[in-house]
This record gives structure tokens, sequence and C-alpha cells, in this order.
């Protein structure tokens, strides 16, 4: 299956989500490719939508190659490929350095994406977590287990394709997994969209901006889709 672009995959996602419509939920899409797929998921479902923004913990000289990942959820959790990491050598003060950066990264989106808006309230909510697609899968894992933590009633990963061995690998911690397509000879996410361009900071933002008009318009200021709180992230 190929895509022609994000906004398909969101639409044909949000199909296949019809269930969770008129549920307690909230679209986490992962910046920044995974927002435009988000914004179609929660405004066809009429769901707010929000950021989680895990960041890559690249192999050293391999930067395509993850050795884990880092998000921010009540403080930073990190998530490594322990094998990997012993199996590459890779030094502590190389992963200090590493994981220092990423957290000023995700420091920097979420301030820019965000603004003073607090993150959605979790608890006892689904969490919908949405991204492109995932290769490694390890920034999605990462997003998995910080929200865990947000005693949320339900995480559910969302994506438009994933290799075999990466889904069967979600599936083991999330509570379901919705993905389109799972080919065999996986290399990349681009591969399987037809228009894969670059989705900028700015586009983030604007998408942000209007979904959270639309859930104001269509459910009220007491909604509470995006209300800060016990479990926010």
């Amino acid at each position: 299956m190929i895509f022609r672009d994000r906004e398909e995959a969101g639409r044909m996602l949000s199909e296949r989500l019809l269930s969770y419509q008129g549920r307690d939920a909230v679209v986490l899409a992962i910046p920044r490719g995974g927002v435009v797929v988000g914004y179609e998921v929660a405004t066809n479902l009429e769901m707010p939508l929000d950021v989680i923004v895990p960041r890559k913990i690249p192999a050293p000289g391999q930067p395509e190659l993850a050795i884990g990942a880092v998000v921010a959820v009540d403080g930073f959790e990190t998530v490594l490929n322990d094998r990997l990491v012993s199996q590459l050598g890779v030094t502590r003060d190389y992963l200090d350095r590493t994981v220092a950066r990423e957290q000023a990264e995700i420091t920097r989106r979420l301030r820019l994406y965000r603004g003073d808006r607090p993150g959605p309230d979790l608890m006892h909510r689904t969490a919908i977590l949405v991204d492109d697609g995932v290769a490694t899968g390890y920034t999605m894992r990462a997003a998995i287990e910080a929200v865990r933590r947000l005693d949320v009633a339900q995480v559910v990963v969302a994506i438009p394709v994933a290799p075999p061995e990466t889904y069967q690998e979600l599936f083991t911690l999330a509570d379901l997994v919705v993905c389109l397509a799972t080919p065999e000879g996986f290399t990349a996410v681009g591969e399987w969209y037809e228009h894969f361009e670059q989705v900028s900071d700015e586009e983030v933002v604007r998408l942000l901006r209007q979904a959270e008009a639309l859930t104001t318009a269509g459910q009220g200021a007491t909604s509470g889709g995006a209300a800060g709180g016990r479990g926010g992230i």
C-alpha cells in the first residue's frame, strides 16, 4: 500500500478508529509529520489534538540508526536499546551528551508548539498516539511508556505503516495498534508515500491552533479537552 500523502493516511486511519468517536480520548501526535496525520484523525473523529515529543537517540556516526529515544512527561524519560548500546560500544559520555541535546530540543519544541498552554490532562482517558509511520519504533515506544505513567485508561497506537517486526513489538506495549500496512522489505517510512515533504514547525503550530479552534467550537470551553492538571504531559 502506498499513500498519496499524510492527509490521506490520516483519513484512512480515522476510518479504522471510528469506534472511538464520542469517547473521552485525546490524539497525541508525534511532530512533525505525525501532526499532519493526527490532525486528520482528530478532526474526523471530533477529538482534541495535542503533541507528544519523543526524540531519537542516534548511534554514533549513524544518524539513521536509533539506539533509543527520550521523551518529556513529568520530567524526561529515556528508553535505550541495551543490546545495541553494548554491541556498538556506546560510551556513557556520548549518551549523556546526546540525551541532553535531545532534551533541549524537546523543551524548545513544546514551548513553540504549545506556548503557555499546558498539556492535556490524560488521567483515565484514552491516549491515541499517532505518527506518519515507524521504523525501529523507539520514539513510539518512548511515547507509550511515558503516557503509561499518567494513569490513562487505554493506549492506542495509530500509524499508517511499519515493518512487521516493529508492529509486533508495539502490540506487546500498547493496548491496541492500528496499522494500515506492514510491508516486508521495509527501509524507510517515506518510501510508502507518493508525497513526503518535510513538515515545518510553522505547519505544526498552524494545525494545532486550527484543531484547538475546532474543538472549542464543537465542544465548548467546558469540554476539558486541552485542560491541564494531574496527569498532564
